[in-house]
C-alpha cells in the first residue's frame, strides 16, 4: 500500500500532468486525422497530449505507464494508467465533452485519480481513503438509494457489440433507472457520479484507460465500483455507483 502523504505528493504530480496536457488540448491547434473507423477516430492531439503527460509523470515517478495510445504493460505494483484524451470524438467535432484522465493503480486496487475537463476548466482529483474535490473543493457521491429517482451514465465504447441481443440486455438494465446519459467520455460520466450529477455508471467492452481515473475518483469520494479481477489490459465491464442503490451489479468478481 502507497502511504496518504505519500499518495497526495503523487496526485499533485498527476493533476501537473493533466493541466498541462489539457491546457495544450484547450489550445485546439489544427490536428491530422490517424486513423479513423466505424465507430472511432484516433488525431494527432491524442499523442501530443500523452507525450506531455509522460514527460510530466516520468520526472517525478518511476511507476510503469499504461496508456492508450502508447500502450504498454500493466506491471507488479503501482502503474499509472493514462487516457490522455477521452472523449475523441466529440473534440475532433467541437462538442465540448472531453478530459484527460490520469490514474494511480496497484494491486490492490485505486490509489489516485484526476479527471481534467479542460473545456470547463473543472479539475476532479481524489486518493482513496483521503477524499476527492472538484477544484479544491470536497465532493461527495449523492446519498441516493432507488434506482427508480437515480441517474445512470452508461455508452457504447468501440469494442461493442451492437447486435438486437446486446441492445435489449442494455434497454434491460438502464430502464431500472429515472435517467440514462450517454456523453461520450467515460471520464467525465464517472467524475460526475462522483461529484453527484450522477448517481451510477455501467459498461460493457470498455478499455481501462477510459474508466482508471473515473472509477478512482468514485471510490475515493465515497462510492463503490466493481472491476474484473485478474487481466485489466483488455475490454471490461465495470461498474460503479454512489453505494446506496439498493441492488449492487456484480460484474465479473468471479
Amino acid at each position: 500500500m502507497i502511504p496518504i502523504d505519500e499518495a497526495m505528493a503523487l496526485l499533485d504530480l498527476a493533476i501537473s500532468a493533466a493541466r498541462q496536457a489539457g491546457d495544450l488540448l484547450a489550445q485546439r491547434k489544427p490536428f491530422v486525422v490517424r486513423e479513423s473507423s466505424r465507430h472511432d477516430t484516433k488525431i494527432s492531439a491524442d499523442t501530443d497530449a500523452e507525450d506531455k503527460i509522460f514527460e510530466v509523470l516520468r520526472a517525478g515517478a518511476v511507476y510503469s505507464i499504461f496508456s492508450e495510445e502508447a500502450g504498454g504493460q500493466l506491471r507488479q505494483g503501482p502503474n499509472w494508467i493514462v487516457d490522455p484524451l477521452d472523449g475523441t470524438v466529440n473534440y475532433s467535432r467541437g462538442l465540448p465533452v472531453a478530459a484527460v484522465s490520469i490514474a494511480l493503480w496497484s494491486p490492490a486496487g485505486p490509489v489516485l485519480g484526476v479527471v481534467y475537463d479542460f473545456n470547463r476548466s473543472e479539475l476532479f482529483s481524489g486518493v482513496v481513503g483521503k477524499g476527492a474535490w472538484l477544484n479544491g473543493n470536497e465532493i461527495k457521491t449523492t446519498a441516493l438509494d432507488a434506482r427508480s429517482q437515480s441517474i445512470i451514465f452508461s455508452g457504447f465504447p468501440v469494442a461493442s457489440s451492437f447486435d438486437d441481443q446486446c441492445v435489449v440486455t442494455f434497454i434491460s438494465m438502464v430502464k431500472q433507472f429515472k435517467k440514462v446519459r450517454l456523453i461520450g467520455s467515460a471520464a467525465l460520466s464517472l467524475a460526475y457520479v462522483a461529484c453527484g450529477r450522477g448517481d451510477a455508471y455501467f459498461e460493457r467492452d470498455i478499455r481501462f484507460w477510459d474508466v482508471a481515473g473515473g472509477l478512482a475518483l468514485v471510490s475515493a469520494a465515497g462510492g463503490r465500483i466493481a472491476v474484473p479481477k485478474g487481466d485489466l489490459s483488455g475490454c471490461l465491464t465495470v461498474y460503479a455507483d454512489n453505494g446506496q442503490l439498493s441492488e449492487f451489479y456484480e460484474v465479473g468478481q468471479t
